[in-house]
């Protein structure tokens, strides 16, 4: 039986991670720390809270004791570090906080980890790993042609990604420096089920659905290499069993799309199924993202040699599958963009 620690499990790839490790592995344990701040919504694992193989602790990465105490009660084999403030308009307002989660509080786990798993002088407990979930972003912008790999020079452009990079190098540090069992991974943009309205399809989605204007930074032509978050979770878990100690794992669709081509596509879905009166005349450009990157692609061919991953979903099949997910699921959409979602929290276990 295997224990994982995975942060930020209420989150959008967190809670679709933990939802796919237990349903593909009867003999794992999972212990959902999270904060539940404005994204972590325990809704997302409402199939899963009565699992006698899922714990839910809520905690702040950066707080030392609450970390100790998660290594004392259980004993990890696995950290699967998802817990970050990742929205990057947010963090071109308020970068302070993108440092202290995602800097000092991937600190904090590598720290308490450590403690938790030494047993000698740069030596630990045989089979346990750290694996920091990074992002494409790290590596700054791509030209026209080419794409990032692992040896890419980080070249961050936004307090967000700067905070990430932050956090890949501290990581590497406890490698180098402490022997630390570690992963990294470093994925493109992910979607499907689950995800925060502020990010770009899930906000299209439900703007057109409620005949509101579709803001669409610029021209719209920023390209990012889209990955199925799926995809994703199998990527994680392979990285995890077999990865080599200390390496970097880019992980990447193959998908790579621009902006406006994903708001016209989103247009033309609900168009088809839902309502034959919204249209393109619902975009509105406005003023470009201060440092917005202008093209991101993934080459994931490390991953796919040395551990034998692959993209399963074309986007064209996946950007379907969300956006039916969402017209299913329009129960979770409202409580989600009302904020009801945050009191679930305390009904479910505010007396326990």
């Amino acid at each position: 039986m295997k224990t994982y620690l995975v942060t930020g499990g209420a989150g959008f790839i967190g809670s679709n991670f933990i939802l796919y490790m237990l349903g593909k592995y009867q003999d794992t344990t999972i212990v959902n720390v999270d904060k539940l701040t404005y994204a972590g919504n325990l809704e997302n694992l409402k199939s899963v809270e009565n699992d006698p193989r899922y714990h839910f602790v809520q905690a702040d990465i950066c707080d030392q004791d609450a970390i100790a105490k998660v290594f004392a009660d259980y004993e990890i084999d696995y950290v699967v570090n998802f817990a970050a403030e990742s929205h990057v308009d947010r963090s071109i307002t308020d970068p302070d906080v993108f440092v202290r989660t995602n800097v000092l509080g991937t600190v904090n786990l590598l720290n308490q980890a450590k403690r938790a798993w030494q047993i000698g002088d740069d030596t630990y407990k045989p089979g346990v790993k750290y694996l920091q979930v990074s992002t494409d972003e790290v590596y700054g912008s791509l030209g026209a042609e080419g794409f990032f790999t692992e040896t890419t020079p980080l070249d961050p452009h936004s307090p967000y990604s700067s905070s990430k990079a932050s956090a890949d190098l501290f990581v590497k540090a406890y490698g180098d420096t402490y022997k630390f069992p570690v992963n990294i991974t470093r994925c493109s943009n992910n979607y499907g089920p689950f995800q925060f309205p502020e990010k770009l399809i899930p906000l299209i989605m439900h703007n057109t659905l409620n005949h509101k204007n579709l803001p669409v930074y610029g021209d719209g032509m920023q390209i990012r290499d889209w990955l199925y978050v799926d995809d994703h979770c199998k990527a994680i878990d392979m990285v995890l069993r077999d990865g080599v100690l200390g390496e970097v794992y880019n992980v990447g669709g193959h998908n790579e799309r621009t902006n406006i081509f994903i708001v016209k596509t989103i247009i033309e879905y609900i168009k088809e199924h839902v309502d034959e009166t919204v249209g393109e005349h619902m975009i509105t450009h406005v003023t470009d993202r201060k440092g917005h990157d202008r093209r991101y692609g993934i080459d994931p061919q490390k991953i796919k040699d040395t551990l034998g991953w692959y993209p399963e979903t074309p986007f064209e099949v996946g950007i379907k599958k969300t956006l039916q997910w969402y017209l299913d699921h329009k129960d979770w959409v409202e409580n989600v963009t009302s904020g009801a979602y945050q009191q679930y929290y305390e009904t479910m276990y505010g007396d326990k």
